[in-house]
């Protein structure tokens, strides 16, 4: 069997349809790269580290005759394959206007007479559609191709929902822990899209939602990662803490582990919201959606995001309505997407294996395979925080992190930092936190000279384990500092830079012998000793 890429997106989505053909069947698996797309960036590197698959030349892949070839884009080019042709959607369902691919204003990609037609011959031998309402539009853009036709589902969707089980591994991965929860940013290509609309939200969302309540990831096309790096082009929101999920693999995790889905009219916000998680669009994409897709409707009926106006307010608004709304309208539009819910691996095993000569279809269910861990990008650490926080009541504090970059003007409340922080920051910071237990010198001599060093400091704190840390206040007093963990209740990590930040709202008490609730996304008890 040979399988048919022209990019990165339909390479990654042909590998969800490739794990259907079992290598001990004694069918032997190819890949090429059916060339002329302006988008071919990554794709060597990707095809390179598959395993179990034999790369061939354009030319190579068509001088020899395959039982099938299986594609997730399809182009007239592909006439000169010896093989039947399966082609299936590269997202969800058929939706984008490209006029230079498909000849015409009308016909969506993936549905055109020019890419599906050669002299006015029909070039796939199966036309794979994810919901029967694509029938009816296959019918008006090339109708010589309906009878080819055949809804195989969406299994790119299904394995989405097979993964709905590893969500909590996703999440920790992600870094949506401690009471954390997960923001994914998604973008498509194009001028219309979000990153087009407003390329600073990753930025915004990074630097107005509270570190210790909200992380945030982002998704983007792959389209993008061939023209640009997103790492440069978002080097601000990382340095304060963004998450970049690589485009070969991880962006179905951050959707499974997603509490939020801020988007455009790509795939990736379709099936978000299919997974029934917030949602909500930038940008809706209509100028270059077909007005009859489902997608264009998903547009138009989805919360938007003001990407002007205040973000966790609306972040908020849109969470409440969504737990209080009786009808999801949402879910319900997706629905015209994404079709044989649970049934495409066995609609396409059952259709593969009928072209594969002197090969049985296994007996066994068909199964659906988990998505791999997500991998984000490695990051800076966060150095430095600017901190609101208040007293509750007799022995509680709130505290709210705000992560610190190149561009901050001036602080909500005071600075909070860690040893990495640059000379500027330290010295501007009422709270300064190392955070490597057992770094050199030992944690008093540390808090005694850095005391000395930055003599505007309010607290000082040195971690010693990951729940355990030594205080200094203003006043030269040392405490340990303990979480303390209540029967029944998981471990978590006490942030030495939260703990400071919140000594430094209640530090004109006497801590000693004494219990503090720390409230910043989840509460955790803390309690002071001094030395014996």
């Amino acid at each position: 069997m040979l399988a048919v890429v022209r990019t990165l997106t339909s390479a990654t989505r042909v590998m969800d349809v490739l794990p259907l053909l079992r290598a001990r069947d004694g069918i032997e698996l190819y890949i090429t790269v059916n060339p002329g797309s302006a988008f071919t960036a990554g794709l060597d590197a990707y095809l390179e580290s598959l395993d179990g698959i034999t790369a061939l030349s354009w030319s190579a892949a068509t001088r020899r005759g395959f039982d099938l070839a299986v594609a997730c884009t399809v182009n007239s080019s592909m006439r000169r394959l010896r093989a039947p042709l399966v082609v299936l959607p590269h997202g969800a369902g058929y939706n984008r206007l490209v006029r230079p691919t498909t000849g015409d204003d009308v016909s969506p990609a993936g549905l055109s007479r020019q890419e599906l037609t050669w002299r006015g011959r029909v070039v796939p031998a199966v036309i794979g559609l994810s919901h029967e309402e694509q029938l009816e539009r296959l019918r008006r853009s090339c109708p010589q191709a309906l009878p080819l036709a055949r809804v195989v589902g969406d299994p790119c969707f299904d394995r989405l929902l097979a993964s709905l089980a590893e969500r909590d591994r996703y999440r920790r991965l992600l870094g949506a822990v401690g009471g954390r929860r997960l923001v994914v940013v998604s973008s498509t290509w194009s001028e219309h899209s979000l990153l087009g609309r407003c390329p600073d939200l990753p930025l915004r969302l990074v630097r107005e939602l509270p570190a210790d309540e909200y992380a945030v990831a982002v998704v983007l096309h792959p389209n993008i990662w061939a023209r640009h790096n997103p790492l440069d082009l978002l080097r601000e929101a990382v340095s304060a803490g963004l998450l970049v999920v690589p485009p070969q693999n991880g962006w179905q995790a951050a959707l499974v582990a997603a509490d939020w889905v801020v988007g455009d009219h790509g795939s990736v916000s379709l099936y978000g919201a299919a997974l029934d998680r917030v949602t909500l669009l930038a940008a809706t994409g209509e100028a270059e959606l077909a007005p009859d897709s489902p997608s264009y409707a998903f547009g138009r009926g989805a919360p938007a995001l003001d990407p002007a106006g205040p973000l966790e307010p609306q972040l908020r608004r849109a969470a409440e309505q969504h737990q209080e709304a009786s009808d999801n309208v949402l879910l319900t539009l997706t629905q015209r997407s994404l079709g044989e819910r649970g049934h495409s691996a066995r609609i396409l095993r059952e259709l593969l294996y009928s072209y594969l000569a002197n090969v049985e279809e296994p007996k066994e269910e068909a199964h659906t395979t988990p998505y791999p861990d997500p991998a984000p990008a490695d990051l800076a650490r966060v150095s430095a925080y600017d901190v609101l926080g208040e007293a509750t009541g007799d022995d509680g504090v709130r505290i709210r992190r705000y992560p610190v970059g190149p561009g901050h003007l001036a602080a909500r409340g005071f600075y909070a930092v860690t040893a990495e922080a640059g000379l500027r920051r330290r010295q501007s910071a009422e709270v300064i936190a190392r955070t490597e237990p057992g770094a050199d010198p030992e944690p008093l001599v540390w808090l005694a000279r850095v005391a000395g060093q930055l003599p505007g400091l309010a607290v000082a704190v040195a971690a010693l384990d990951e729940d355990r840390h030594l205080v200094r206040l203003r006043s030269g007093v040392v405490l340990q500092a303990q979480a303390v963990r209540p029967w029944g209740t998981a471990s978590a990590p006490l942030d030495p830079v939260l703990l400071g930040a919140a000594v430094a709202v209640r530090q004109q008490e006497e801590l000693a012998g004494r219990e503090l609730v720390i409230e910043a996304g989840r509460r955790v008890r803390v309690r002071f000793t001094a030395r014996p």
